[in-house]
């Protein structure tokens, strides 16, 4: 095994983290500041969403309730970054993940804290916050370990 693939993956540092919120967004990073994963869900029609837009794609409804999730999800796919300019030190793994408790909507997300080479796709993963610029929280995910919540 060579040294990238030792390295444990992480996220971008904090000074390169700029979250920016709109009122469809809002909600989703008002509750990441409280450590809450949550899906908006169409009111009319029950179509999940991420992103977060401004209507159902579905049926077309600007009705929209927020749905707090449990926050374990599936690798449905991944990438692995090793290094960016300035940053060769730096691992990423941004993966696609599926969010059982929100059938139909999809996160992307980083997977943390492991070597590339442990993610594969269908892996449990769970969420996890990790600190942003200006206050704000960043949803990224983590094996699950059964019993560790």
């Amino acid at each position: 095994m060579n040294a990238q693939q030792e390295t444990l993956a992480t996220t971008m540092p904090t000074d390169y983290l700029r979250i920016v919120v709109d009122k469809n967004t809002e909600p989703f990073w008002q509750a990441a500041r409280e450590r809450r994963l949550v899906a908006p869900q169409c009111s009319e029609c029950g179509t999940f969403r991420l992103p977060p837009t401004p209507f159902c794609p579905t049926c077309q409804s600007k009705s929209v309730n927020w749905i707090e999730l449990s926050g374990a999800a599936t690798v449905y796919s991944f990438a692995v970054v090793y290094g960016m300019p300035g940053m060769p030190e730096v691992t990423l793994v941004p993966a696609v993940l599926e969010l059982p408790d929100a059938p139909g909507a999809r996160l992307v997300s980083n997977i943390i804290g492991v070597t590339p080479a442990q993610v594969s796709i269908g892996m449990a993963v769970r969420v996890d916050f990790c600190p942003a610029n200006d206050g704000w929280m960043l949803p990224v995910f983590h094996p699950d370990r059964p019993g560790k919540e």
